[in-house]
This record gives structure tokens, C-alpha cells and sequence, in this order.
């Protein structure tokens, strides 16, 4: 049996259905719980984003939210819409949209947790995540340890499917050669890793509103160019997602499964990333960064994946990849160059701008994927950091830390240069495990952020700016409050 038979058996058992029921229902269960907040908040969402609350210990609402962008908006949002499409059809679209609708609230609880149980490492900076608050608030150091250790390993995996991307799109734009790539990538994602937090959220803060706003002005004009197709691809998306759709009438399973996997790849919700960068914040009350939180998976899911995927539909250079008979249309495989679908992630939505811009697609989406993927690596890496923290109880000697860099950038040009498929197969299993762990403990810890968030409108009804007092709420082992 070889590696990448092995990969696949492993990422059968932990994309199970079960995952992706637990995924649908934690996200129905959470929208109830809080009265659907992802919906009555969202003036309060916009009104937190831009505040400008920063301290010694931590980082602005805006840096978190662009540090969690940067782990959330990634090769995810092109390849990964682009691959959900190949395997799924377009009815999978849909449900990356319900996945992401759902796990807005998901996300909510999750860092309002990791705002309520953040801790001060050694430095005096916030550190906090699922480890912390499954120990502070379930009382399970095993449960936090095996959280810990699975992340670190899930960092390193889905940095890879990122860096993958990048050489995979930049030899296609340009015939760049990958060693060639990999080896520029790893030189200046070295650099800035030695900087921490900090440097890492400060660029953040600038490339990832950039890259957006250039990515969606792009989107919008291929769009316009594609106005009369725009009506027929929303109806296609809707058709094929309730199988009415002659074509993927026998495919509404795998449109959910591919929707809900790819969905939660990308925004992240409920699989414990964006709880890292919400602990960095400095608020006044935890519930403010679970708003602000919450509303950066609409930005991931229903801005950037959408524009992706009307970009493709738009212009009509998408297949189905049907592995009982590994079939792609005649057109498609002619524009793919024969490559099945996961290997052709990036070069499915190069191929959609190029037939609508010449000369410019193949470049932009290149353009693109660079800093979406890279500042993604960036995020993952202040992840993995983030745990490897806390395994050292805050206070890792500095060849751990050193160790764990070489070992980041090894595995990240590791993937660079090997299969596409191995790359997003050791992803899908990384975040899989992540979301395994992390749903469950946001299950069984819930209270903690339900009285967070009655006590929050509770201040806001009364006109007041929110502060956090957890002793009055009766919860405990939250010392950074306390103080």
C-alpha cells in the first residue's frame, strides 16, 4: 500500500457522514441557542470590526479579524470552490453557503470561549484557543493536550495544501518551475515567521483587505461581461443542489458532502482556527470579538467562495468529475490538460478568467492565489504556535520553537513539490480531526458563552459599552478577567 493509499483510507474514516451531519447540526443547534445571532447582530458586527481597542497584550478587533481572514481566505476560496464544483457539481455551492450561514454561529461561541478563557504567556501577549478553554472550562488537560498535538500536526498539514497551491498556479501563469518557487517562498515566509504575532498580524492587516478588494473587482467585472448568464447560474446552483437538475439529479449526496467538506475547509467554522486569533484581541467584553468572529465567515463563504464560483459557472468552463467511469467533458479536459479534478483546482478558475479577460486570467488568479495562500500559511503557523505554547505551559525554550520553524517550513515545501492530491488529502484530514475535537467541546461547553452573550445585550439594552465581569456570571478560571 502506498502513502497516498493510506492518506485516502484515513481521510475516509474521518470525513465519515458523521462529520458532516455533526457539522450541519452543531451550527442549527448554535443558530437556535442564540436566537439566530449571526442575523439580529449583524449592525453590531459592522460597528465592532473597525474599533481600535489594542494594548501591550493584545492586538486590535481589526488585526484579529484580519488574522483570522488570513487563515480563513485562502487557496480555499479558488481551488477549493473550483474543486467542490469538479467533485460535487454546482449544487455544492448551496451548501457551502448553509454551512457557512450555520457556522457563523458556531464560530460565535467558539471565540467568544476563547475570549473568556485567554491566558498571558510569557511575554505578556493573549494566547488563547479550543486547548485553553477545554482545560479552563471542561477541566480536561487529556482532551486539551490531544487538541493541542493534533493542531500543531493540522498547521503543518494544511500549510502545505496552500504552498502547493501557489507553485501549481504560478508555474501555469508564468512556467515559473516549482523548485524555483518553493525555494523564494520559504526564504521570506522564514523571515517573517521570526517576527511572532505581531508582525504576522501587522501583515495581515493590510494584504488581506488588499487582495480581497482587487480579487471581488475582478469577479465583478467577468460578471458584468457575463451578465445574462448570471440569472441561469443562480437557478443552476439551486437546481442542483435539491438534485431537480437533470444532469446531478443523482448527485444531491455528494453535492452536500462536497459542499459541507470544502464549506468548512474554507470559512473554518466550528473547527477551532479562528478562536486562535480571537483570544489575541483586546475587548472589553468576550462577545465582541464572537461577533466580529462570526461575521468574517460571511466574508470568506458568501463574498470571496461566491465570486469564485460565479466565475467559473458564469463563464461555463466547469465539469463533473465522475469517478465510476473518471469522465470529463471533452472541452474541459482539452482546457485541463487531462488532469483529474483535485490537480486541477487552481487551474479550473485560471481558466474561467482567462476565457473572459485573455492575456490577463491566467496572471490575476496567480496574482490572487499568492498572498490568499501565503497569508494563510502565515495564520497557521501563529496556530500551531499558539498550541505549541500551550503545551509548553507558555514558556517554550527557544530551540522548541526553533525546531518547530524548520519543521513547519520543511513540511510546507515538502507538499509544494509533491502531489496535489496527497497535499489536499493530509488538509481534509487536519481539518477533520480539528473539527472532530472541537465541536464536541463547544458542545459540552456552551454556557460559558450563552451567559456572555445574555450579559452583553443586557448592557447594550441599557446603553451601556459592555465590560466583561465573569464573576458575576459564575464562571470561573478566567484570570485574565479577573485581573
Amino acid at each position: 500500500m502506498n502513502i497516498e493509499s493510506i492518506v485516502n483510507t484515513i481521510l475516509g474514516v474521518v470525513w465519515s457522514p458523521y462529520l458532516v451531519v455533526l457539522c450541519l447540526l452543531a451550527g442549527l443547534y448554535f443558530s437556535v441557542r442564540t436566537r439566530f445571532i449571526q442575523l439580529r447582530a449583524l449592525p453590531d458586527m459592522l460597528r465592532l470590526m473597525f474599533r481600535h481597542e489594542r494594548s501591550e497584550s493584545g492586538v486590535s478587533p481589526f488585526q484579529a479579524l484580519s488574522l483570522s481572514l488570513s487563515s480563513r481566505v485562502g487557496v480555499g476560496n479558488i481551488a477549493g470552490v473550483a474543486m467542490a464544483i469538479a467533485f460535487g457539481g454546482p449544487g455544492a455551492i448551496f451548501w457551502m453557503w448553509i454551512v457557512a450561514f450555520l457556522g457563523a454561529s458556531s464560530a460565535f461561541i467558539e471565540s467568544t470561549l476563547a475570549q473568556i478563557y485567554k491566558d498571558r504567556d510569557a511575554k505578556g501577549q493573549y494566547r488563547g484557543g479550543p486547548a485553553y478553554y477545554i482545560e479552563k472550562g471542561l477541566g480536561q488537560r487529556w482532551y486539551a493536550v490531544l487538541f493541542a498535538l493534533v493542531t500543531v500536526l493540522a498547521g503543518a498539514m494544511l500549510a502545505g495544501t496552500q504552498s502547493n497551491a501557489i507553485t501549481s498556479a504560478v508555474n501555469e501563469a508564468w512556467n515559473v518551475p516549482v523548485m524555483t518557487t518553493t525555494a523564494v517562498l520559504l526564504v521570506v515566509l522564514g523571515a517573517i515567521l521570526i517576527g511572532g504575532v505581531r508582525r504576522i498580524a501587522r501583515v495581515a492587516e493590510w494584504v488581506v483587505p488588499l487582495m480581497a478588494v482587487a480579487y471581488l473587482l475582478v469577479a465583478a467585472l467577468v460578471m458584468v461581461l457575463n451578465a445574462e448568464k448570471v440569472p441561469e447560474v443562480i437557478m443552476l446552483v439551486l437546481r442542483s443542489a435539491f438534485g431537480v437538475d437533470a444532469a446531478f439529479g443523482a448527485m444531491i449526496g455528494t453535492a452536500i458532502q462536497w459542499g459541507v467538506r470544502r464549506g468548512v475547509l474554507s470559512n473554518e467554522a466550528g473547527m477551532g482556527s479562528g478562536a486562535h486569533p480571537a483570544a489575541a484581541a483586546e475587548v472589553s467584553h468576550p462577545v465582541k470579538q464572537g461577533l466580529v468572529q462570526s461575521f468574517s465567515v460571511y466574508i470568506d463563504t458568501m463574498v470571496v467562495c461566491s465570486a469564485t464560483a460565479f466565475l467559473i459557472l458564469s463563464t461555463g468552463l466547469y465539469n463533473v468529475y465522475d469517478p465510476a467511469v473518471n469522465g470529463i467533458p471533452d472541452e474541459a479536459r482539452l482546457l485541463l490538460g487531462n488532469l483529474p479534478g483535485v490537480e486541477a483546482g487552481p487551474r479550473f478558475v485560471q481558466h474561467a478568467v482567462e476565457s473572459a479577460l485573455p492575456g490577463f486570467g491566467r496572471s490575476f488568479v496567480a496574482l490572487a492565489i499568492l498572498p490568499f495562500a501565503f497569508t494563510t500559511i502565515l495564520a497557521l503557523y501563529y496556530m500551531a504556535e499558539t498550541n505549541i505554547s500551550y503545551l509548553c505551559r507558555d514558556r517554550p525554550a527557544p530551540w522548541v520553537m526553533g525546531g518547530f520553524q524548520l519543521l513547519f517550513l520543511a513540511a510546507t515545501g515538502y507538499s509544494a513539490v509533491n502531489s496535489a492530491t496527497i497535499a489536499w488529502s493530509l488538509g481534509d484530514i487536519g481539518v477533520g480531526l480539528m473539527s472532530w475535537l472541537n465541536i464536541i467541546a463547544i458542545l459540552l461547553l456552551q454556557k460559558p458563552a450563552l451567559a456572555a452573550l445574555r450579559d452583553y445585550e443586557q448592557h447594550r439594552q441599557a446603553g451601556k459599552d459592555p465590560l466583561f465581569n465573569p464573576k458575576l456570571l459564575g464562571v470561573h478560571n478566567t484570570s485574565v478577567w479577573e485581573g
